[in-house]
């Protein structure tokens, strides 16, 4: 597939993958930014994106009118259309604010299923502001992490460990120096026959467990100096801090967006890389039905994927296109290449 610029409406332009390209569960990956309800616009003034504004300076980058039920409805046709644009292991990523995403949730609940939503993300934005207010600052927004079935496309993402992570959890020095600390060689379950149940040097899995590799694997890793015997003669397997590949990321994000945005709303790309390595794959498709400044789609480009924007907005589509002119493929030398869609064109009435 050809990547894709389409600018238009975004009901037209799913309705165009879906119909004219044939990509119905073709799309691994899905991530929208897309109006929160504000009742507001977002403007540009001078080259600089500006926040929400309701006065007359500035051009309209786009309008964030729609609240409520009116809000949730758009929001709702949207959805029911990127669901079938998933394929069997896609995700979709919908970020949305504090005070609208809890209506959201259960929009989304609705349309692709209760059972197959992952996360709640919280997303430290910005830094502490000092605005007087009844209530506390807000410094965060969500993600709303949800599949299309029960088995997505998954690369488990790792962070590095600080010096402090590297104390606290690695708290045993070896005659070496190294850092390691010590974890069961017994897993829940009980097996009556196989290798994980038989003796290691005259030993047993406490009872209800099974060993959690076979006896062999064991007495080599003994051998290796990688069992610890406890006083008691319990032993334990070793994990060295230095041969970790880093922690789990959780469920908090600090990934502040850009100071001076060229275009409103504009999000971090570290963030939408992280999102892009983790729930898709090379070759992989991803979408952003509201692409605004093109965020995502450089990070698809960079990260050996396919992708298709939408966003019916002039700024946002000459925003984008000057994104992906900046684009040095680490490969090949040359920018992003793409095909360039005006719906306008294709669906403007016949006279």
């Amino acid at each position: 597939m050809q990547n894709l610029l389409i600018k238009g409406d975004n009901i037209e332009a799913m309705d165009y993958l879906l119909n004219v390209e044939q990509l119905e569960e073709k799309i691994d990956l899905v991530y929208i930014d897309p109006p929160f309800a504000t009742n507001g616009c977002f403007t540009i003034t001078e080259g600089r994106a500006t926040t929400i504004s309701n006065s007359k300076n500035g051009e309209v980058a786009y309008s964030d009118k729609l609240t409520g039920d009116e809000f949730l409805n758009y929001l709702k046709k949207r959805l029911i259309l990127l669901r079938k644009l998933l394929s069997v292991r896609g995700s979709i990523y919908l970020h949305i604010d504090y005070k609208i995403g809890h209506y959201v949730k259960v929009l989304m609940d609705e349309v692709f299923g209760i059972e197959n939503f992952r996360n709640d993300i919280t997303r430290i934005k910005c830094n502490p502001k000092n605005f007087e207010r009844i209530g506390f600052g807000n410094i965060k927004d969500l993600i709303l992490f949800y599949s299309k079935t029960s088995n997505p496309i998954w690369n488990e993402p790792k962070e590095d460990y600080t010096e402090d992570d590297v104390r606290r959890l690695f708290k045993k020095i070896d005659e070496r120096g190294r850092r390691y600390t010590t974890v069961p060689i017994h897993a829940p379950g009980e097996t009556v026959n196989g290798e994980t149940n038989k003796p290691f040097k005259g030993i047993m899995p406490p009872k209800g467990r099974h060993w959690r590799v076979d006896v062999q694997t064991l007495e080599q890793w003994d051998r290796d100096g990688l069992i610890e015997w406890s006083s008691t003669g319990n032993p334990r397997k070793k994990i060295f801090a230095d041969e970790r590949d880093g922690k789990r990321v959780q469920d908090i994000w600090e990934y502040k967006d850009p100071q001076y945005p060229t275009y409103p709303t504009e999000k971090n790309a570290d963030m939408i890389d992280l999102i892009v390595r983790t729930s898709s794959n090379p070759a992989s498709i991803v979408l952003d039905c509201f692409c605004g400044s093109g965020t995502t789609l450089k990070s698809a480009q960079l990260n050996d994927r396919q992708w298709i924007g939408i966003d019916s907005s002039e700024h946002a589509i000459k925003a984008t296109i000057a994104k992906l002119k900046n684009i040095e493929n680490d490969l090949f030398s040359q920018n992003a290449k793409y095909k360039y869609i005006d719906l306008a064109e294709i669906y403007s009435p016949r006279l």
